[in-house]
């Protein structure tokens, strides 16, 4: 199975997108929004940024897990990872979203 991102509704009703590995795991996902036309520009914007290493942010949550945010030109996130058990693991998610997103195909889940 090849990589994609999956544009789809979730139970609020807002537009969200998530970027998944050949091997099915969700490697990147979106915030909420509020039509379709923005999680598809956050899709385009994965795909523009993923390639550059310095618009990933490597980050440590309170639990003490690590993960990553991709951001884009102006700061904005434009993605969040899993946590990951590790440093090394994190880092090999972003090497993940490097080689994945750019791509990857868009599978409109939304009907």
């Amino acid at each position: 199975m090849a990589s994609k991102f999956e544009v789809y509704k979730d139970k609020k009703g807002e537009f969200r997108f998530r970027l998944k590995a050949g091997n099915g795991e969700t490697i990147l996902a979106s915030e909420g929004y509020k039509d379709k036309s923005g999680a598809l520009n956050g899709v385009e914007s994965v795909k523009k940024n993923s390639d550059l290493l310095a618009r990933f942010e490597k980050k440590t949550s309170a639990a003490g897990k690590a993960y990553f945010v991709l951001k884009a030109a102006n700061h904005q996130v434009i993605g969040t990872s899993e946590q990951y058990s590790s440093e090394a693991a994190r880092d090999n998610g972003i090497k993940s979203v490097m080689h994945a997103a750019p791509l990857s195909a868009v599978d409109d889940q939304t009907g």
